[in-house]
């Protein structure tokens, strides 16, 4: 009875995370990402906005996923925070490669 709340309260969370997570789907919601929202101009015109905002969300639906399944886990296994660290890892290389804009010179 005394964990019922630490659920609820994980449940909640990980909505609005999930949330988040469909806005920037979107394509939209780029004032979420962090670094890119206090980004000069110039810094923001290197990158496509709509497909960041796509990585980024697929990302966080990811760890959202991830950090579900394991709120249910009864003994999650010792690699299980590794999957979530391979996610984010995958989330940085993608928005920094695939997102950038290709130079036309």
């Amino acid at each position: 009875m005394d964990a019922d709340w630490e659920v609820w309260l994980g449940a909640v969370v990980l909505l609005l995370i999930a949330a988040m997570s469909v806005y920037l789907l979107t394509g939209r919601g780029s004032w979420l990402v962090a670094g890119y929202n206090t980004a000069s101009q110039e810094e923001k015109e290197r990158y496509h906005e709509k497909r960041l905002c796509r990585v980024v969300g697929a990302g966080i639906l990811g760890v959202t996923v991830l950090i579900f399944v394991l709120l249910f886990m009864p003994e999650p296994p010792s690699w299980y925070g590794w999957l979530i660290v391979l996610d984010l890892a995958v989330t940085l290389v993608l928005g920094n490669t695939v997102c950038k804009k290709k130079n036309k010179d």
